[in-house]
C-alpha cells in the first residue's frame, strides 16, 4: 500500500516510525520545518519499552502534491489544523482511497450516516472544508491509545499502550477499514476494527474532556491532578456531565465507567504529561473545541445541564486564544 502519515509530532512519528521500520509498505511522511529537517537527516528514532526502533520514511515532504495518490493517508493533525489540510488531503487521495483520523476528541465527519443528523459541525470545520472538499464518506474513525512525546524533532518517547480502535462512521465492516486495521499491526501498532467507533470515542473523550483541560489550565500532570482531592472532584464531575451527554445521545456507558477511580489515575505516573499540556508548553494551539466546546455543544441541544463544563470551557478559550495570540 502507498501510506501517508500526515502530520509528524508525537503521534504522527510513532505511527510513521514503526510503519517505515517494517518495510511492509510504501510510508511517506509530511512534515514541516524542524521536524521534516530531522526526518530527511536522521530518520525517525523511536524509544518504546525499553526498544530504539530506527526507520526513514521513503519519502519526507512539506508539499503533499510531490506525492503519488495514496491508498491510505494516516492524519494526525491536531484538530484546529485540519480545515486547512482538508485541500491537500483531497487532492492526496487515490479515488478509492481514504484518511484515517487519528485525533482525540470529537471528531468533524461525526454526523455522517447518524439519523436526522446534518452536515458539519461548525465549532470543527467552521467553512464547512473538510466535508465538501473532502467528504466524510472518505473517512475512517480511530481512537488512540497510545501516549507519546516529543523529545527532540524525529525522536519519540513511547509511553504506555499501543492500541488503535478503528471504524467507519457508519459501522460497517469494509474491506478499506481491515486492509487499514491490517496495515498497522503489520507495523507493530495493535489495531483493531470497532463495530461502533462512535461509542469508543466516546469512551475515551470521557476522560480526556477532563484531564486534558484541567492539566492544560493547571500545567500539572495527569498523576499530579489525580492525586489532589479538589482537582479529582472537579474532574469526576466534568466525567459525570460528559456520561450524561453521551448517554442523552444514545451512548449510555455510565454502567460501566467509574468515574471516581478513573479520576484517581490508577497505575498512572506522576510525570505523564497530557498532549493539550504538551501543546501549552510548546505554546500550539488546543483542541479546545473536539475534546469540550462541542460536549458543551451537544449538552445544549440535548438540554442537559453541564455547570462545570460551563465554567471550566471558557477558561480553555482564554487560554487557547492567549496562546495563538502569543
Amino acid at each position: 500500500m502507498k501510506v501517508c502519515v500526515f502530520g509528524a509530532g508525537a503521534v504522527g512519528g510513532h505511527v510513521a516510525a514503526r510503519l517505515s521500520a517494517a518495510q511492509a509498505d510504501e510510508v511517506s511522511v509530511v512534515a514541516r520545518g524542524a521536524r521534516l529537517q530531522a526526518i530527511r537527516e536522521r530518520g525517525l528514532t523511536l524509544h518504546s519499552a525499553g526498544a530504539v526502533i530506527k526507520a526513514k520514511p521513503a519519502i519526507a515532504t512539506d508539499d503533499p502534491s510531490q506525492l503519488p495518490p495514496q491508498d491510505l493517508i494516516v492524519v494526525t493533525l491536531k484538530a484546529p489544523a485540519l480545515p486547512d489540510a482538508a485541500e491537500s488531503l483531497a487532492r492526496l487521495l487515490a479515488p478509492a482511497g481514504c484518511a484515517v483520523f487519528l485525533i482525540n476528541g470529537i471528531p468533524w465527519w461525526w454526523p455522517h450516516g447518524l439519523p436526522g443528523a446534518g452536515s458539519t459541525l461548525p465549532l470543527l470545520d467552521p467553512e464547512g472544508k473538510l466535508w465538501t472538499r473532502l467528504g466524510p464518506e472518505k473517512a475512517l474513525g480511530c481512537v488512540v491509545y497510545s501516549p507519546n512525546d516529543m523529545e527532540a524533532p524525529g525522536v519519540i518517547i513511547h509511553i504506555g499502550g499501543n492500541r488503535f480502535v478503528m471504524g467507519e462512521p457508519d459501522g460497517s465492516s469494509s474491506a478499506r477499514l481491515n486492509a487499514a486495521v491490517e496495515l498497522f499491526n503489520r507495523g507493530g501498532l495493535v489495531a483493531e476494527a470497532a463495530a461502533d467507533v462512535r461509542r469508543e470515542i466516546w469512551r475515551k473523550l470521557v476522560s480526556n474532556a477532563s484531564g486534558n483541560p484541567l492539566s492544560a489550565l493547571t500545567g500539572l500532570m495527569l498523576g499530579e491532578i489525580g492525586a489532589d482531592a479538589e482537582l479529582r472532584r472537579v474532574m469526576a464531575d466534568m466525567m459525570r456531565e460528559t456520561l450524561a451527554v453521551t448517554a442523552a445521545l444514545g451512548w449510555d456507558l455510565r454502567s460501566e465507567m467509574d468515574v471516581e477511580r478513573i479520576a484517581m489515575r490508577p497505575g498512572r505516573k506522576p510525570d505523564i504529561r497530557s498532549s493539550m499540556l504538551q501543546d501549552v508548553l510548546l505554546k500550539r494551539p488546543l483542541e479546545v473545541e473536539a475534546q469540550l466546546g462541542q460536549i458543551q455543544a451537544f449538552a445544549r441541544e440535548a438540554g442537559v445541564a453541564v455547570p462545570t463544563i460551563d465554567i471550566i470551557l471558557p477558561l480553555l478559550r482564554g487560554l487557547d486564544r492567549s496562546l495563538r495570540s502569543s
